[in-house]
């Protein structure tokens, strides 16, 4: 019987370009901008910079998906357009839409739209995200966003803290 040796992959053979970051604090929290136009990625970057988020900016989808691989975000804002191909699927809202339950529960999603209104739930729930901004409150989208997120921490804190001592163990 021949024995073969398993030798640990070098550090030059390992790829950690996809990584969205480097080093991070526990307590940080961390965000995912899927967005085309630069104008409104910026703006939406520069918020949630302001309120202490880290910040990753995907152009592409391929790109997002990469570190999605990576990193479970605490928050994610998508263009309902984004990087669609001719197709005009979302590949993002499907992707999330493919996690299990216990990792969907963990990321907040926000789409941005032309079509819906901002904080439409009912919108929100068909489109399996937690709030719809519309593109023109994007100059409030910081200040939308911290208060929707408090609200469903305050929603969903029993849950969390249930799971985190029986489910997680």
């Amino acid at each position: 019987m021949i024995e073969e040796k398993l030798t640990p992959a070098s550090e030059e053979e390992i790829d950690y370009s996809g990584r969205p970051f480097g080093y991070q604090d526990i307590g940080n929290q961390t965000a995912l901008v899927c967005e085309n136009d630069p104008v409104i990625r910026e703006k939406i970057t520069d918020a949630l910079k302001s309120i202490d988020f880290n910040v990753i900016e995907s152009l592409k989808v391929k790109e997002a998906l990469k570190s999605l691989n990576f990193h479970t975000f605490n928050l994610i804002v998508v263009n309902e357009n984004f990087d669609a191909g001719p197709d005009g699927v979302n590949y993002i809202l499907k992707y999330l839409e493919s996690l299990s339950m216990a990792i969907r529960r963990k990321i907040f999603v926000v789409l941005v739209s032309a079509n819906f209104a901002t904080m439409d739930y009912m919108y929100t729930y068909n489109k399996s995200v937690n709030l719809i901004i519309n593109k023109e409150d994007i100059g409030q989208i910081g200040m939308i966003i911290k208060k929707e997120i408090d609200e469903n921490e305050y929603f969903y804190h029993v849950f969390k803290k249930f799971y985190h001592k029986y489910v997680e163990i």
